[in-house]
Protein backbone atom coordinates (compact mmCIF):
# COMPACT_ATOMS: atom_id res chain seq x y z
CA UNK A 1 0.00 0.00 0.00
CA UNK A 2 1.45 3.19 -0.79
CA UNK A 3 3.17 5.08 2.40
CA UNK A 4 0.90 8.46 1.29
CA UNK A 5 -2.80 6.45 2.44
CA UNK A 6 -0.97 4.95 5.02
CA UNK A 7 0.41 8.06 6.39
CA UNK A 8 -2.67 9.81 5.73
CA UNK A 9 -5.14 7.10 7.32
CA UNK A 10 -2.83 7.22 10.55
CA UNK A 11 -2.68 11.19 10.71
CA UNK A 12 -6.60 11.14 10.88
CA UNK A 13 -6.87 8.46 13.22
CA UNK A 14 -4.61 10.33 15.30
CA UNK A 15 -6.68 13.51 14.73
CA UNK A 16 -9.95 11.25 15.94
CA UNK A 17 -7.61 9.96 18.83
CA UNK A 18 -7.04 13.30 20.34
CA UNK A 19 -10.79 14.51 19.74
CA UNK A 20 -11.94 11.24 22.35
CA UNK A 21 -9.66 11.97 24.78
CA UNK A 22 -9.87 15.20 25.00
CA UNK A 23 -13.60 15.80 24.24
CA UNK A 24 -14.81 13.08 26.16
CA UNK A 25 -12.11 11.63 28.30
CA UNK A 26 -14.17 8.07 27.91
CA UNK A 27 -11.87 5.42 26.94
CA UNK A 28 -12.09 3.55 23.71
CA UNK A 29 -14.56 1.17 24.54
CA UNK A 30 -16.87 3.17 26.66
CA UNK A 31 -16.78 5.59 24.24
CA UNK A 32 -18.14 2.68 21.48
CA UNK A 33 -20.76 1.62 23.87
CA UNK A 34 -22.03 5.12 23.92
CA UNK A 35 -22.04 5.36 20.01
CA UNK A 36 -23.75 2.13 20.02
CA UNK A 37 -20.79 0.30 18.27
CA UNK A 38 -18.81 -2.71 18.92
CA UNK A 39 -15.52 -1.86 20.42
CA UNK A 40 -13.90 -3.52 17.33
CA UNK A 41 -14.68 -0.74 15.18
CA UNK A 42 -13.79 1.97 17.34
CA UNK A 43 -10.09 0.29 17.85
CA UNK A 44 -10.02 -0.23 14.16
CA UNK A 45 -10.62 3.10 13.02
CA UNK A 46 -8.25 4.49 15.32
CA UNK A 47 -5.37 2.09 14.56
CA UNK A 48 -5.85 3.39 10.99
CA UNK A 49 -7.16 -0.10 10.09
CA UNK A 50 -10.34 0.96 8.71
CA UNK A 51 -11.34 4.32 6.93
CA UNK A 52 -15.00 5.48 8.05
CA UNK A 53 -17.58 6.45 6.47
CA UNK A 54 -19.05 10.03 6.14
CA UNK A 55 -21.72 8.68 8.77
CA UNK A 56 -19.56 7.04 11.13
CA UNK A 57 -17.60 10.39 10.87
CA UNK A 58 -20.27 12.80 11.56
CA UNK A 59 -21.27 10.26 14.16
CA UNK A 60 -18.18 10.30 15.90
CA UNK A 61 -18.08 14.15 15.98
CA UNK A 62 -21.56 14.66 17.07
CA UNK A 63 -20.58 12.78 19.87
CA UNK A 64 -17.21 14.81 20.65
CA UNK A 65 -19.30 18.17 20.29
CA UNK A 66 -16.74 19.46 17.26
CA UNK A 67 -17.07 22.74 16.08
CA UNK A 68 -18.66 23.17 13.00
CA UNK A 69 -15.53 25.11 11.50
CA UNK A 70 -13.41 21.41 12.76
CA UNK A 71 -16.04 18.99 11.20
CA UNK A 72 -15.49 20.87 7.99
CA UNK A 73 -12.09 20.42 7.97
CA UNK A 74 -12.01 16.58 8.72
CA UNK A 75 -14.85 16.12 6.22
CA UNK A 76 -12.73 17.08 3.45
CA UNK A 77 -9.61 15.45 5.17
CA UNK A 78 -12.02 12.52 4.66
CA UNK A 79 -12.34 12.84 1.11
CA UNK A 80 -8.36 13.42 0.64
CA UNK A 81 -8.03 10.04 2.18
CA UNK A 82 -10.75 8.51 -0.24
CA UNK A 83 -9.08 9.66 -3.28
CA UNK A 84 -5.69 8.32 -1.89
CA UNK A 85 -7.14 4.90 -1.06
CA UNK A 86 -8.79 5.32 -5.00
CA UNK A 87 -5.37 5.40 -6.17
CA UNK A 88 -3.51 2.74 -4.22
CA UNK A 89 -6.06 0.46 -5.71
CA UNK A 90 -5.78 1.84 -8.80
CA UNK A 91 -2.26 1.15 -8.67
CA UNK A 92 -2.95 -2.39 -7.10
CA UNK A 93 -5.58 -3.55 -10.29
CA UNK A 94 -2.26 -2.02 -12.56
CA UNK A 95 -0.08 -5.37 -11.86
CA UNK A 96 3.47 -6.13 -10.52
CA UNK A 97 5.60 -4.93 -13.02
CA UNK A 98 5.22 -1.23 -12.62
CA UNK A 99 5.95 -1.58 -8.38
CA UNK A 100 9.40 -4.12 -9.37
CA UNK A 101 10.31 -0.79 -11.58
CA UNK A 102 9.82 0.95 -8.35
CA UNK A 103 11.84 -0.93 -6.38
CA UNK A 104 14.53 -1.25 -8.81
CA UNK A 105 14.62 2.79 -9.00
CA UNK A 106 14.91 2.89 -4.95
CA UNK A 107 17.83 0.27 -4.72
CA UNK A 108 20.14 1.65 -7.97
CA UNK A 109 19.60 5.05 -5.62
CA UNK A 110 20.48 3.55 -2.39
CA UNK A 111 23.20 3.09 -0.63
CA UNK A 112 22.86 0.58 2.00
CA UNK A 113 20.16 -2.24 2.03
CA UNK A 114 19.18 -4.84 4.71
CA UNK A 115 16.83 -7.06 4.13
CA UNK A 116 14.99 -9.49 6.51
CA UNK A 117 13.06 -12.20 5.22
CA UNK A 118 11.13 -14.78 6.97
CA UNK A 119 8.72 -16.36 4.95
CA UNK A 120 10.79 -15.91 1.57
CA UNK A 121 13.89 -15.55 -0.01
CA UNK A 122 14.50 -12.30 -0.52
CA UNK A 123 13.78 -10.78 -4.05
CA UNK A 124 17.37 -9.77 -4.90
CA UNK A 125 18.74 -13.27 -4.63
CA UNK A 126 15.53 -14.87 -6.27
CA UNK A 127 16.01 -17.37 -9.51
CA UNK A 128 13.22 -16.19 -12.31
CA UNK A 129 11.13 -19.90 -11.34
CA UNK A 130 11.28 -18.21 -7.29
CA UNK A 131 9.58 -15.38 -8.40
CA UNK A 132 7.52 -16.27 -11.01
CA UNK A 133 5.59 -18.42 -9.02
CA UNK A 134 5.09 -15.82 -5.81
CA UNK A 135 3.66 -13.19 -8.22
CA UNK A 136 1.38 -15.71 -9.99
CA UNK A 137 -0.33 -16.51 -6.27
CA UNK A 138 -0.11 -13.09 -4.96
CA UNK A 139 -2.12 -11.80 -8.31
CA UNK A 140 -4.62 -15.16 -7.86
CA UNK A 141 -5.12 -13.99 -4.40
CA UNK A 142 -5.31 -10.18 -4.64
CA UNK A 143 -7.16 -10.25 -7.70
CA UNK A 144 -5.20 -8.03 -9.36
CA UNK A 145 -3.91 -9.02 -13.52
CA UNK A 146 -1.27 -11.82 -14.01
CA UNK A 147 -0.68 -10.61 -17.54
CA UNK A 148 2.51 -8.57 -16.68
CA UNK A 149 4.00 -11.50 -14.39
CA UNK A 150 6.90 -11.92 -16.94
CA UNK A 151 7.44 -8.33 -17.51
CA UNK A 152 7.09 -8.36 -13.53
CA UNK A 153 9.98 -11.07 -13.42
CA UNK A 154 12.14 -9.77 -15.40
CA UNK A 155 12.45 -6.30 -13.50
CA UNK A 156 13.14 -8.51 -10.41
CA UNK A 157 15.78 -9.96 -12.25
CA UNK A 158 17.27 -6.72 -13.42
CA UNK A 159 17.14 -5.57 -9.57
CA UNK A 160 19.94 -8.07 -8.98
CA UNK A 161 22.39 -6.05 -10.69
CA UNK A 162 22.86 -3.96 -7.70
CA UNK A 163 24.81 -7.45 -6.26
CA UNK A 164 27.57 -6.79 -7.95
CA UNK A 165 27.76 -3.04 -8.50
CA UNK A 166 30.64 -1.54 -6.35
CA UNK A 167 30.38 1.56 -2.89
CA UNK A 168 26.95 -0.19 -2.04
CA UNK A 169 26.33 -2.53 0.75
CA UNK A 170 24.22 -5.14 1.01
CA UNK A 171 22.82 -7.39 3.83
CA UNK A 172 20.36 -10.17 3.11
CA UNK A 173 18.94 -12.24 5.76
CA UNK A 174 16.46 -15.09 5.19
CA UNK A 175 15.24 -17.53 7.57
CA UNK A 176 15.74 -21.66 7.09
CA UNK A 177 12.19 -21.66 7.70
CA UNK A 178 11.40 -19.75 4.50
CA UNK A 179 13.56 -22.29 2.50
CA UNK A 180 10.86 -24.91 3.68
CA UNK A 181 7.97 -23.21 2.27
CA UNK A 182 6.93 -24.96 -0.73
CA UNK A 183 6.18 -22.02 -3.14
CA UNK A 184 7.64 -24.46 -6.25
CA UNK A 185 8.36 -27.79 -6.98
CA UNK A 186 11.43 -29.19 -5.23
CA UNK A 187 13.88 -28.96 -8.80
CA UNK A 188 12.91 -25.20 -8.80
CA UNK A 189 13.37 -25.11 -4.57
CA UNK A 190 16.82 -26.59 -5.50
CA UNK A 191 17.67 -24.27 -8.05
CA UNK A 192 17.04 -21.53 -5.88
CA UNK A 193 18.79 -23.16 -2.94
CA UNK A 194 22.11 -22.98 -5.09
CA UNK A 195 21.35 -19.51 -6.37
CA UNK A 196 21.88 -18.60 -2.53
CA UNK A 197 25.20 -20.94 -2.22
CA UNK A 198 26.30 -18.42 -5.16
CA UNK A 199 25.82 -15.17 -3.42
CA UNK A 200 27.81 -15.91 -0.27
CA UNK A 201 31.28 -14.49 -0.68
CA UNK A 202 30.35 -11.71 -3.26
CA UNK A 203 32.41 -8.75 -2.01
CA UNK A 204 29.81 -6.17 -1.31
CA UNK A 205 26.79 -8.69 -0.33
CA UNK A 206 26.75 -10.52 3.12
CA UNK A 207 24.11 -13.04 3.17
CA UNK A 208 23.11 -15.29 6.51
CA UNK A 209 20.61 -17.67 7.45
CA UNK A 210 18.57 -17.35 10.02
CA UNK A 211 18.76 -21.44 11.46
CA UNK A 212 15.67 -23.47 12.85
CA UNK A 213 16.13 -24.43 16.62
CA UNK A 214 17.97 -21.41 18.05
CA UNK A 215 16.99 -18.90 20.44
CA UNK A 216 16.12 -15.71 18.32
CA UNK A 217 17.04 -12.27 20.21
CA UNK A 218 13.36 -11.07 19.37
CA UNK A 219 10.33 -12.60 17.63
CA UNK A 220 9.94 -11.65 14.10
CA UNK A 221 6.21 -11.43 12.93
CA UNK A 222 7.45 -10.19 9.56
CA UNK A 223 9.78 -9.76 7.10
CA UNK A 224 11.12 -6.31 6.24
CA UNK A 225 13.63 -4.06 4.40
CA UNK A 226 15.53 -1.08 5.43
CA UNK A 227 16.42 1.25 2.15
CA UNK A 228 19.03 3.91 3.38
CA UNK A 229 16.33 5.46 5.80
CA UNK A 230 13.14 3.93 4.88
CA UNK A 231 11.67 1.03 5.75
CA UNK A 232 9.15 -1.50 3.74
CA UNK A 233 7.38 -3.87 5.50
CA UNK A 234 4.95 -5.92 2.99
CA UNK A 235 1.76 -7.36 4.01
CA UNK A 236 -0.50 -9.60 2.80
CA UNK A 237 -2.69 -6.94 1.18
CA UNK A 238 -0.46 -4.05 1.28
CA UNK A 239 2.34 -2.60 1.84
CA UNK A 240 3.66 -0.02 4.99
CA UNK A 241 6.81 2.52 5.00
CA UNK A 242 8.41 4.09 7.84
CA UNK A 243 10.57 6.89 7.59
CA UNK A 244 10.47 8.63 10.98
CA UNK A 245 14.11 8.00 12.42
CA UNK A 246 13.49 6.60 15.75
CA UNK A 247 11.54 3.83 14.32
CA UNK A 248 13.70 3.34 11.41
CA UNK A 249 16.34 2.73 14.35
CA UNK A 250 14.62 0.33 15.98
CA UNK A 251 14.48 -2.08 12.89
CA UNK A 252 18.04 -1.29 12.39
CA UNK A 253 19.46 -2.50 16.12
CA UNK A 254 16.83 -5.47 15.63
CA UNK A 255 18.83 -6.13 12.02
CA UNK A 256 21.80 -6.21 14.08
CA UNK A 257 20.73 -8.71 16.70
CA UNK A 258 18.85 -11.20 14.06
CA UNK A 259 22.77 -11.51 12.28
CA UNK A 260 24.47 -12.66 15.87
CA UNK A 261 22.44 -15.82 15.26
CA UNK A 262 22.62 -15.82 11.88
CA UNK A 263 24.99 -18.15 9.87
CA UNK A 264 27.32 -16.95 7.67
CA UNK A 265 30.12 -18.17 5.06
CA UNK A 266 30.94 -22.05 5.27
CA UNK A 267 28.65 -22.59 8.12
CA UNK A 268 25.62 -21.08 5.92
CA UNK A 269 27.02 -23.38 2.56
CA UNK A 270 27.00 -26.55 5.25
CA UNK A 271 23.04 -25.25 5.92
CA UNK A 272 22.04 -24.71 2.43
CA UNK A 273 23.53 -27.51 1.25
CA UNK A 274 21.87 -29.69 4.20
CA UNK A 275 18.45 -28.25 2.86
CA UNK A 276 19.51 -29.28 -0.84
CA UNK A 277 20.43 -32.55 0.14
CA UNK A 278 16.65 -32.67 1.46
CA UNK A 279 14.72 -31.38 -1.34
CA UNK A 280 16.49 -33.97 -3.32
CA UNK A 281 15.56 -36.70 -1.58
CA UNK A 282 12.13 -35.41 -1.01
CA UNK A 283 11.87 -35.13 -5.21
Amino acid sequence: MSSTFENQRLAFADRLVALRVERTSLAAKDFAASLGWHASKVSRIETGKQTPSDDELRTWLDAVGAPAELVDELRNQLRDLRIAQSTWRRQLRSGHRARQEQDEREEQAAAVIRAVDVMAVPGLVQTPDYARRILVTQAELLEVPAGDVDAAVNARMRRQRVLYEPDRRIELLVAEAALGMAVCPAAEMRAQVDRLQSVIGLPNVRLGVLPLHVQYPHLLPHGYWIVDDEVFIELVHSEVRVNDPEQVAIYSKLTDRLWTVALEGNDARTLLARVAATLQAGD
